[in-house]
């Protein structure tokens, strides 16, 4: 079916696949794994359904995403020329004809397909998902998922009426020593306590629930002077609760990071808007946007760090690469950060840093692909390696101190 792909195109695309994928699984889960220990604690804490952790998890997956891709990428490629290096199969692909310009013709392909993919996210999808994990978060602080009703504690609920349970089994579904003072309208209060009781949906209105009450008792005050209240015994008494309505949640767009692309544009060019909405706007557009330009680097990047001094397997290129990627990263959020408050011009806040970054690049693949014996991260090689020899030389004479001092047998 590729046939007509040269044999030589169709190995270095293996080659960059795997670690890519690898890279970018590991670096997403990392992300996720993090993250989610902060959710299960913040739902714990909320007393919130567990089902809401892979719900806001599944909505920060985007913005994971448009932050792994670009170290897969580096990394991948990166990998995959370090293995030809190591292996002098690059010597011999250098040997007959073929340039880094001839081998990087798939790696670009790659990251061109990527990039199409990381616009996608920042500029469409990761604004929307954004928007959901704020919604669930809101929803979830208010009581909108049933999750404002903590064990052992008074809630208060549409301010008539105070809640308590002491305990709560089956995910909730289960609940034991319930009290509840409801005020109605009429300045009526009723005081009831139930054994037991459970949460039931309606399907006449999503934003009210039922709290179904089994074998308790209800105390009614009528507020009168001289009345005696009422009390009342039930084997089953059902308590209508008002949910938190959705819509009162805010309309989307209410930061820059939620906004898609024409929104962007639209507010950050707009003379109807304040000035400090249009520079944190243009700000967040011009960061997305040198956030995406920058991966068409990462393959000079990548074959510039991947080159190792001959006669050595150094892996100094990977760390190297990865700090380089993570720092350009926080410079630009800085960046926005100081743009979004007017100080600077988001184009100089951003761009500026990029044409440095992207000069450091080129020039460091200038000196692996066109000067010879060149090495982009020379001195750092050469002090790595010195480094290494005097660790090797110390712990061989801890050892054999340790050697001499143990007592014979």
């Amino acid at each position: 079916m590729f046939e007509f792909i040269p044999k030589i195109d169709r190995y270095i695309f293996r080659l960059v696949l795997l670690p890519m994928l690898g890279v970018f699984a590991l670096a997403a889960s990392l992300l996720t794994l993090d993250k989610m220990l902060r959710l299960f604690d913040f739902v714990a804490v909320e007393g919130g359904p567990i089902g809401v952790v892979f719900k806001m998890l599944g909505a920060l997956v985007p913005e994971y995403a448009s932050l792994a891709i670009p170290l897969g990428l580096l990394l991948g490629i990166l990998l995959a020329f370090r293995k030809l290096a190591t292996s002098s199969e690059l010597d011999v692909l250098r040997a007959v004809g073929l340039g880094y310009g001839r081998l990087l013709r798939v790696p670009y392909a790659i990251t061109a397909v990527l990039m199409l993919v990381n616009v996608a996210l920042v500029f469409f999808v990761q604004p929307v998902s954004r928007y959901y994990y704020e919604q669930l978060d809101y929803e979830l602080r208010s009581g909108a998922l049933g999750a404002s009703i903590k064990v052992g504690e008074f809630t208060t609920l549409k301010d008539r009426m105070a809640l308590r349970i002491d305990a709560s089994e089956d995910d909730g579904r289960r609940l034991q020593g319930i009290f509840a003072r409801v005020a109605n309208s009429k300045g009526q209060v009723l005081s009831i306590s139930a054994r037991e009781g459970s949460f039931l949906a309606t399907s006449d209105s999503p934003d009210t629930i039922i709290l179904r009450l089994t074998e308790g008792t209800i105390v009614q005050d009528t507020g009168g002077e001289g009345t005696t209240p009422r009390v009342l015994s039930f084997s089953r008494h059902d308590l209508p609760i008002d949910l938190p309505r959705i819509e009162e949640f805010r309309a989307r767009g209410d930061v820059e990071r939620e906004y898609i692309l024409p929104e962007l544009l639209r507010v950050g060019w707009s003379a109807e808007v304040t000035p400090d909405k249009r520079a944190a706007s243009q700000a967040s557009f011009n960061f997305r946007l040198v956030e995406v330009v920058m991966m068409a680097l990462m393959p000079l990047l990548a074959v510039a760090l991947a080159i190792p001094p001959k006669r050595s397997s150094s892996a100094l290129g990977v760390f190297v690469s990865i700090v380089m990627v993570v720092s350009y990263h926080k410079v630009n959020q800085y960046a926005e950060d100081v743009a979004a408050l007017g100080r600077v011009d988001p184009v100089i806040a951003l761009w500026v840093p990029m044409l440095l970054f992207a000069a450091l690049i080129v020039w460091m693949y200038y000196r692996v692909a066109h000067v010879p014996g060149g090495q982009a991260i020379g001195a750092l090689e050469v002090w790595f390696a010195k480094l290494g020899k005097r660790l090797k030389t110390l712990f061989r004479r801890r050892a054999r101190a340790g050697s001499r001092l143990a007592p014979a047998e």
